[in-house]
């Protein structure tokens, strides 16, 4: 059967819900050296009606109604790990563009690479893979992010400074399987073709 990865961004924010097992690299294009890790990223999906969500549109001015929801994000080094501190921690909201749904606007309370609420534009290529380019007060990021499988996903990121390309990262994800979507599995695969 062959992937269909989601082309707009409610559909790639409800294929990103659960726990996701990330490693990182990150590599800089300044004095500071290379740097690699891992962490879960924790994705809940909000529909439009979430307080979150009408609480970020009108943070940025925006009329809540347009939205079509978002998602809550978290970012936790160990999953028992009770550490939830607000520079961990990001709300998206949708605002897909009225004549193509593969286009759009994200809010965000709080930037990646500036810690102040940012308008992001995002887009969807024909094979599926969204890129998000983000303005800040001193820097431009973008991100490109894509399903290989429902169970796995790569993010690619850069900063640009106005001297340039300040850093890159590299991040590969798998989904954290709870123990009801590993029998689903099973089960699937148990199915006469």
């Amino acid at each position: 059967m062959r992937f269909e990865p989601p082309m707009t961004m409610m559909d790639f924010l409800r294929r990103s819900e659960g726990t996701w097992f990330s490693q990182r690299t990150v590599h800089h294009f300044d004095a500071v050296a290379d740097e690699s890790g891992e962490s879960n990223l924790i994705v809940q999906v909000l529909e439009k009606d979430d307080p979150r969500v009408q609480a970020v549109c009108e943070q940025q001015a925006i009329e809540a109604q347009s939205a079509l929801g978002g998602a809550a994000f978290s970012w936790r080094d160990n999953l028992d790990d009770e550490d939830e501190r607000a520079s961990r921690a990001a709300v998206l909201v949708d605002l897909p563009d009225a004549h193509n749904p593969r286009t759009g606007k994200l809010l965000r309370n709080q930037g990646y690479v500036e810690q102040m609420p940012v308008i992001s534009r995002y887009f969807f290529a024909e094979d599926g893979v969204l890129t998000i380019d983000t303005e800040y007060t001193n820097n431009q990021g973008q991100e490109r992010c894509w399903f290989v499988t429902d169970y796995f996903r790569v993010r690619i990121g850069t900063v640009r400074l106005m001297s340039g390309v300040n850093l890159i990262s590299y991040s590969s994800e798998r989904r954290c399987l709870t123990p009801e979507a590993i029998l689903k599995l099973q089960q699937r695969a148990a199915e006469p073709a």
